[in-house]
């Protein structure tokens, strides 16, 4: 099991490219993407091929070897442990109201997955989104309007549900008080 390392190397992506006050459209153009599949790599909504990813790292001017140093590498242990201090909040996409924390992710065998705690403000919402993975959701408390494709779920503490994540989708909170998801993202391993 590989901890952490697709998220860590995509999060750098993104760091570094904010430093060099490179935005996503030039980056795009030089790496020769899309402006969408860029911002889905930043966002950890798909993992992209290592053509793609040497292209960015090349449009970027930066060394691969250099790109490479300070990974936190895979544990040797078959058992990943954190404490909770360990969790760190993270940003996708420029939302209001919603608030990531990432739990646990790792690499099984052709399989990424990522745990994260989701917590969603009053009102809180955003445009629809797409993500290169099946998505497993669990409602720990709040309301949750949640549309997948043309079908809306109205979700409630215990509630669950299991999704094709190419479909476009979006929660709601539709309660009075924040809403918390425990959200498991499945992508295919990088080959």
């Amino acid at each position: 099991m590989k901890e952490d390392i697709i998220v860590q190397i995509m999060a750098k992506l993104k760091d570094i490219r904010k430093e060099k006050n490179i935005t996503l459209q030039e980056l795009a153009e030089a790496a020769g993407v899309t402006k969408g599949m860029l911002s889905q790599v930043e966002n950890n909504r798909t993992i992209p091929s290592l053509t793609v990813f040497l292209s960015i790292i090349k449009s970027m001017h930066i060394d691969i070897n250099d790109f490479f140093t300070d990974f936190n590498t895979p544990q040797s242990s078959k058992v990943i442990f954190k404490k909770a201090v360990q969790c760190q909040p993270f940003e996708k996409e420029n939302t209001v109201g919603f608030h990531y924390k990432r739990i646990m992710s790792s690499t099984i065998d052709a399989y990424h997955v990522d745990f994260v705690l989701l917590t969603l403000m009053p009102n809180a919402q955003r445009a629809s989104v797409q993500t290169d993975a099946f998505e497993f959701k669990y409602i720990l408390k709040g309301k949750v309007e949640y549309t997948i494709g043309a079908e809306v779920f109205l979700m409630e503490a215990g509630d669950s549900i299991f999704f094709d994540a190419t479909e476009p989708h979006n929660p709601k909170n539709v309660g009075d008080t924040e809403a918390q998801l425990l959200v498991l993202y499945i992508f295919n391993a990088p080959k």
